[in-house]
């Protein structure tokens, strides 16, 4: 028997529950992770992923329900993974973005899921690599990952996904100039939602000025779109311009899979190396012996550090 053999239900559909179950396990214990993905992964060219990215209160959550909605008319399998923020007693995921996605509960082609963050840095969480690797090895033709709320150094996200929609609203007065020094650089589609309310042709300017700074450094120019995700509106023509820019990642494969996969396993190698020294340190004498000298006075934190240095070179020539 292996891992998966409850993975399918007896007319074919993917039992859910099961799947559930096999996430909260690789999100809890890499070592199963990468077990069960190093038996599975394969690069699965055809699945689309999607990071839907942007401040709290974009309304990231309802655009992406209708985005599930418009490409289940095109009878295809989508997974939504929602970042939120941990709880800060349980370290569990806060369910809010799942609420707002109800009207797909009930579909058997539809998975949803929060991840907590469990404070990890980036708007992503620590498993995301390795659940979005999971979902797509299974058959899942689309895949959703909205990030937490994100500020200006939020932009894991791109390393993650193919194609990083940025969803912005009217009424950020300076909070955009916050923003473009770092996720404004990641966008390859921008979203203005709420695109109904006052502000959004400041907004629009603001964008699009930004833009022309970029233009002759790169083949592709991120389309700026208006929709009211509420309403429905402008969703048929960000579609378009996420099949577009999937088309243009196929046309220039090369290049852009490369840079893609580099930062995926350079990204997964980072995780691990983080996983080890955490857990070569916690709880370690050694290292409680220099903690409570420093806090006596005995060493001071800069000798701490050298210690530690020495330790850690060690412990990776090792």
């Amino acid at each position: 028997m292996t891992k998966l053999d409850n993975l399918l239900l007896p007319d074919s559909s993917l039992n859910m529950r099961f799947l559930a179950r096999l996430i909260t396990k690789i999100e809890n214990n890499s070592q199963f992770a990468e077990e069960l993905l190093s038996e599975i992964y394969q690069e699965n060219n055809e699945a689309l992923i999607l990071g839907i990215t942007g401040p709290p209160g974009a309304g990231k959550s309802t655009l992406i329900d209708n985005i599930v909605g418009k490409f289940r008319e095109q009878g295809k399998k989508i997974a939504v993974v929602a970042i939120d923020p941990s709880s800060p007693f349980s370290g569990g995921a806060i369910l809010g973005d799942r609420i707002r996605m109800s009207s797909h509960f009930m579909d058997p082609n539809v998975f949803i899921r929060s991840m907590g963050s469990r404070g990890y840095l980036g708007g992503v969480a620590p498993a995301t690599v390795n659940v979005m690797n999971f979902l797509t090895a299974v058959g899942f033709d689309v895949v959703i990952i909205e990030t937490v709320g994100a500020g200006q150094s939020d932009i894991d996200i791109m390393y993650l996904v193919d194609s990083v929609l940025l969803v912005l609203v009217p009424g950020l007065g300076d909070d955009i100039q916050a923003l473009k020094a770092g996720i404004m650089e990641i966008a390859d589609i921008f979203v203005v939602n709420k695109a109904d309310k006052p502000g959004k042709e400041k907004l629009m300017a603001e964008i699009n000025m930004l833009l022309m700074l970029k233009q002759e450094q790169v083949d592709w120019i991120p389309p700026v779109l208006e929709v009211v995700a509420t309403e429905g509106e402008g969703i048929d023509t960000l579609i378009a311009e996420i099949k577009r820019h999937k088309e243009y990642l196929t046309e220039h494969s090369f290049d852009v899979k490369i840079n893609k996969v580099e930062r995926r396993i350079r990204r997964m190698i980072e995780e691990k190396i983080d996983e080890r020294i955490h857990g070569s340190f916690k709880d370690n004498d050694r290292l409680n012996l220099w903690i409570e000298k420093a806090i006596d006075g005995k060493i001071n934190p800069y000798s701490l550090i050298k210690d530690f240095d020495k330790k850690l070179t060690v412990l990776w020539e090792g």
